[in-house]
C-alpha cells in the first residue's frame, strides 16, 4: 500500500541478490572506505616495519596482518551492507548484548598489555576490545528506542536510551576509557537531537559532561595525566605527544619523503593511534588533506542520503552510525596534532588493529545498508507527488 501511495524505486521481479545490492549502494561511501583502506596498508608499510624488527618479526609482519584482518573487515561489511533494516536491528541487538556482556567481564578477563587501562582479551595470537563492537551495537538499539517513543502509545524509548547509555558510559569509564565514553554519549546526543531534543535538555547535558569531567579529573589518575599532559605549555619532546607533533611539524606540505621519517623508530603506536603523524612527516599536509577529505565525503554524503528517508529508525540509527565515524576520525587526528587531549582512539580503517578494522566494517556495513535505495523512496517523493497530483503543480503562497 505504501508503494501504491508514494511511489517507489523500481524493481525487477526476481533480480539477483548482487545486482540489485549494486545498484541501490551508495558507490561513493564504498568507494572512500576502499581508499581509506588502502592509504592504511600503504602507511602501514611504513610505520610498522620499526615496530616488527623490535619485536622479532618479519619487516611486514604487521601489514600482512593488517591486510587480513582488513579483508575480513571489507567482507563482513559487504555482507552487512546487503541486509534489510530490519535485519540491522537484529544483528544490531544481538550485537550489543554479546559486546557488553564481554565488557562487564573485562574487570575479571581483561588485560591492560601495561598501558594503564584494562580494554582487551588476550587470545594469544590477536587481542579483542570489547568496546569497538559495542559501538554500532549501542547506536541501533538507542535509535530502535528512539524510534519506538514516536509511535502511538509507544514506550518511552528517549528515557531508555539514555538510561542505557548511563549504564554503557559508566562501565566505559570505569576501565578506564573516558574516549570511548564520549564518543558513546555523543552519539546518543546526535541522535537525541535529530529526534527532537530541545536545546536547554542538550545544554544541560553539555554541562553534566563537564561536571563528570571535573570529577574524573579528581578522582582518577590516568584521567588527570593525560589533560595535565594536553594543557601544559611545554610538550616533552619524548612523548608520544612530543613525537607526534614534532612529525607533522618536519613533514610541511610535501613530507620529508618516502621512508625519510623518523617518528616510527620511536613512537610505539606509530601503526595504531599516531598513523597520521607517520603521513604527516613522509608525505606532508598534502596527504593528510586528502585524508580529511575521505572522511568528510563518507560521512556528509551519508548524511545527505538519510536526510530523505522517512523511517525514524533508519534516519536515527543512520545518523548515529556516520557522525561517531567521522568524529572518531576527527578526534584521532586532533590528538595527533596536539588540539585534544590524548584519548587512545584509531583512525578508521588506517589505523592498525583487528578490532577496530572488523567492527569498523560492520558499523559501515550498517550505514551502507541504511543508506541503500528502498521501495519507499525519498520523503520528498510524498510532496513532489502531492503538488503535481491533479496534473498541474500547487504553488503556495508567499
Amino acid at each position: 500500500m505504501t508503494e501504491m501511495v508514494f511511489g517507489a524505486v523500481p524493481v525487477t521481479r526476481g533480480e539477483p541478490v548482487l545486482p540489485r545490492w549494486w545498484r541501490t549502494i551508495d558507490k561513493w561511501t564504498l568507494t572512500g572506505v576502499l581508499i581509506l583502506f588502502g592509504i592504511g596498508i600503504f602507511l602501514g608499510l611504513a610505520a610498522s616495519p620499526p615496530l616488527a624488527a623490535k619485536n622479532g618479526f618479519a619487516a611486514f609482519h604487521y601489514v600482512e596482518r593488517q591486510a587480513i584482518f582488513g579483508g575480513m573487515a571489507l567482507t563482513v561489511m559487504v555482507l552487512t551492507s546487503m541486509m534489510s533494516p530490519s535485519l540491522v536491528r537484529r544483528l544490531g541487538v544481538l550485537g550489543f548484548v554479546c559486546a557488553f556482556i564481554a565488557l562487564a567481564l573485562l574487570p575479571v578477563l581483561g588485560t591492560d598489555f601495561g598501558k594503564g587501562a584494562t580494554r582487551w582479551y588476550s587470545l594469544g595470537f590477536a587481542s579483542v576490545q570489547p568496546s569497538e563492537f559495542l559501538k554500532p551495537g549501542f547506536v541501533i538499539i538507542a535509535a530502535w528506542l528512539m524510534a519506538a517513543s514516536q509511535e502511538i502509545n509507544g514506550p518511552p524509548g528517549k528515557t531508555m536510551s539514555f538510561a542505557l547509555t548511563v549504564v554503557v558510559c559508566t562501565f566505559l569509564a570505569l576501565q578506564p576509557d573516558f574516549g570511548q565514553a564520549c564518543l558513546v554519549l555523543f552519539g546518543w546526543g546526535v541522535m537525541y537531537f535529530v529526534a527532537g531534543a530541545p536545546f536547554a535538555l542538550l545544554a544541560g547535558m553539555a554541562g553534566a559532561v563537564v561536571f563528570v569531567g571535573i570529577v574524573a579529573y579528581n578522582n582518577s589518575e590516568h584521567f588527570a595525566r593525560r589533560i595535565d599532559g594536553f594543557m601544559s605549555t611545554d610538550v616533552d619532546p619524548t612523548t608520544q605527544m612530543g613525537y607526534a607533533t614534532d612529525a607533522i611539524r618536519e613533514g610541511g606540505l610535501f613530507g620529508v619523503g618516502l621512508g625519510e621519517g623518523q617518528v616510527k623508530w620511536w613512537l610505539p603506536d606509530a601503526h595504531t593511534d599516531f598513523i597520521i603523524a607517520v603521513a604527516a612527516e613522509e608525505y606532508g599536509l598534502v596527504l593528510v588533506v586528502i585524508i580529511i577529505a575521505v572522511f568528510a565525503l563518507i560521512t556528509l554524503r551519508s548524511l545527505l542520503r538519510l536526510m530523505r528517508e522517512r523511517d525514524p529508525f533508519i534516519r536515527l540509527a543512520g545518523t548515529g552510525l556516520a557522525c561517531m565515524f567521522g568524529v572518531q576520525a576527527f578526534v584521532n587526528m586532533g590528538v595527533a596534532a596536539r588540539i585534544l587531549p590524548a584519548k587512545g582512539m584509531t583512525l578508521p580503517f588506517v589505523s592498525y588493529g583487528g578490532s577496530s578494522l572488523i567492527a569498523g566494517g560492520i558499523a559501515l556495513g550498517m550505514l551502507l545498508a541504511l543508506t541503500r535505495e528502498r521501495p519507499q523512496g525519498a520523503i520528498g517523493d510524498h510532496f513532489r507527488r502531492a503538488g503535481h497530483y491533479s496534473g498541474h503543480p500547487v504553488h503556495t503562497r508567499g
